[in-house]
């Protein structure tokens, strides 16, 4: 059984060489997006962010799940 932590990224159609390939497409997308913005800026695209995903998630367990994680150690 996968974890939530565990990497599940991917983009159909495309072969990746390593494992992590895909994880550093979106770490450099996620840093893309966040470029030339203010720290208010970056702060409301991550709000924006985190609801536009955690609606195409759906699934109300598996966000309190990441919520709690996300909360660990902080």
């Amino acid at each position: 059984m996968a974890l939530i932590t565990d990497a599940n990224l991917q983009e159909p159609g495309k072969r990746y060489f390593r494992a992590f390939s895909p994880g550093d497409d979106f770490y450099e997308a996620l840093i893309d997006t966040h470029r030339d913005l203010t720290d208010e800026q970056s702060a409301m695209v991550n709000a924006r962010l985190i609801l536009l995903l955690s609606n195409h998630i759906g699934d109300i367990s598996v966000l309190r799940e990441a919520m709690k994680i996300a909360r660990e150690g902080v």
